[in-house]
């Protein structure tokens, strides 16, 4: 009886056995079994046979991101294939309204150049040198000796002389993603023109193996045994230098990372601000203000000054190091009424303060400044600003009108509103944020001032007319200060000659001004600034006007 239950219950267990496997059978996603699974791939891998996988193994095995390549692989035709791969192209062109597409052609000449220049018996794209020359370009500097040879070893390796393998050394200054003086070794240990990239720069030393041979200065004066380079655990086989320490270019940590980051295909920086400048989506969780300001370089140039500011109370702070940090990420472009883009900046603002100046520091704000020459026109701004820690984000978009300032008229800059106006070192002179001329001008965007505070003035006027016999202009500027509404009730009515200006010329007069507001006794309230320059000899007027409010 006991058997029988046995076997009934063996004969149950059976069924549900039998009844449950079909589901364990299936994939999770897309409802296909393991077999059909591998089935499709053999599919896809022979439909690829031809130009789609010469493209995707050698044309771009260097510069497609994984994802890329995951996604190309799921491409079930080839009109998906061929539209990824324009569109691989156009995210990576650099002026993406053009005709020509800048970065794929550096790509395949690129490709040209290592296959002719690094053959050794395999492609020369295939070569460890072809493959970073691809992905990230020329060195900037190469130290080259293709026939080895006697060497006298960098101090950091141990110094001394020795015998070598042919080798080159690549330095780039920067690397996008990877960092800065990036120093990346090939050696061609077996002397067929085929160079490795190598972690280890013992790897060179053809007399490493040699006995008494090749030694290092600590090891010539008897201070170390060559013996000891071979129970490092660094994994290298360098001598030690006089003093026992190494450049932490040498750290293991970093030799692999460095050989790990080299690896990986090319960044794009702030692709992610890209995309959203891309979009039509506005993002508005981020507030700030945009100022621009226009100032002659040349008849057909304009230095156009792009200004963001943000409150730090907007941004979230982040400890670390026992400092509280902000980061906010920015990105602009330029583009002309055709679309085309003329110009692109990205630069990251970071805002460092100590816990006990935190509330002090949220209450102030932040000031970024980018400075791009122009030629006159109409163009368009699009701007993105991320904080990277708190991921808020806002977009900005409006039309430029970059004005012309010919040669043979009266003309002038934007009249700027400044809380700082001070003269810059002569290196620093026409370069860097806020900087006009010999002066670093920090614009006031919200044009609000303290009673207590100096209101800074500044413009720029152009092409004055030349009095017979003097290279001195004729005329004035009268300064005036009303309430707004009011402009016949003058509370500031100062007129000064062009003469007397510092470095006044037919050519240019620079106004820089700072006026203190408590000398005014300026009530708080809106206030209009009126300039009114006056050119004798071409019997011209002009006048700008811009409001200001005192707190």
């Amino acid at each position: 009886m006991m058997s029988n239950r046995i076997w009934i219950s063996c004969c149950a267990l059976a069924a549900l056995w039998a009844v449950a496997t079909p589901s364990f059978a299936q994939e999770p996603s897309g409802g296909l079994s393991k077999s059909e699974e591998r089935r499709r791939l053999k599919e896809l891998r022979k439909e690829l046979e031809g130009p789609f996988k010469k493209w995707l193994d050698e044309d771009v095995r260097y510069i497609i991101t994984p994802d890329e390549r995951k996604a190309f692989l799921q491409m079930s035709t080839d009109e998906e294939r061929e539209q990824f791969i324009q569109g691989f192209w156009l995210r990576r062109d650099p002026t993406p309204d053009s005709l020509e597409n800048e970065y794929r052609e550096e790509h395949y000449r690129r490709i040209a150049y290592a296959s002719e220049r690094y053959a050794s018996g395999i492609p020369g794209w295939k070569t460890d040198r072809g493959r970073v020359y691809i992905a990230y370009g020329p060195p900037d500097e190469i130290e080259s000796h293709p026939s080895g040879g006697m060497y006298q070893r960098p101090y950091n390796e141990g110094g001394g002389f020795t015998s070598t393998f042919p080798f080159e050394i690549w330095r780039y200054r920067w690397i996008e993603g990877i960092g800065s003086d990036i120093l990346l070794e090939f050696v061609d240990p077996t002397m067929t023109g085929e160079y490795r990239m190598t972690m280890d720069p013992s790897e060179k030393d053809a007399l490493l193996y040699v006995p008494g041979a090749g030694l290092t200065i600590a090891e010539q004066m008897g201070l170390a045994d060559k013996r000891d380079r071979f129970t490092r655990t660094d994994g290298t086989r360098m001598g030690t230098p006089i003093g026992g320490q190494q450049s932490m270019r040498y750290n293991q940590f970093e030799r692999l990372q460095l050989y790990a980051n080299i690896q990986k295909p090319p960044v794009v920086k702030f692709k992610d601000l890209e995309a959203v400048v891309d979009s039509t989506i506005e993002f508005n969780t981020l507030p700030f203000q945009v100022e621009m300001s226009y100032v002659r370089i040349t008849d057909s140039s304009v230095l156009t000054g792009i200004t963001v500011q943000l409150d730090n109370q907007d941004l979230m702070f982040k400890q670390e190091d026992g400092l509280h940090k902000a980061v906010v990420n920015i990105y602009g472009r330029i583009t002309t009424v055709t679309r085309r883009v003329e110009t692109f900046f990205e630069d990251t603002v970071s805002i460092n303060t100590t816990p006990d100046r935190l509330a002090a520091e949220a209450e102030r704000s932040s000031i970024y400044n980018k400075p791009l020459p122009l030629k006159p026109g109409m163009y368009r701004l699009e701007l993105v600003v991320k904080d990277i820690i708190g991921e808020t984000m806002s977009t900005y978009r409006t039309a430029l009108k970059v004005p012309e300032f010919p040669d043979d008229a009266l003309g002038m800059s934007t009249l700027i509103l400044a809380d700082k106006i001070e003269r810059v070192p002569t290196r620093s002179l026409g370069a860097g944020q806020f900087v006009l001329g010999a002066s670093k001008v920090r614009p006031r965007i919200t044009e609000e001032f303290k009673k207590d505070e100096r209101m800074g003035i500044y413009m720029e006027i152009y092409n004055l007319g030349e009095p017979e016999g003097e290279d001195i202009p004729d005329g004035e500027i009268n300064y005036q200060i009303a309430r707004a509404g009011s402009p016949g009730d003058l509370l500031l009515d100062v007129t000064e000659d062009f003469a007397d200006i510092r470095g006044a010329s037919l050519t240019q007069v620079t106004i820089e001004k700072l006026l203190p507001l408590e000398a005014l006794h300026l009530e708080p309230g809106e206030y209009q600034l009126t300039l009114k320059v006056t050119d004798r000899v071409r019997n011209e007027v002009l006048t700008p006007t811009t409001k200001f409010k005192v707190i």
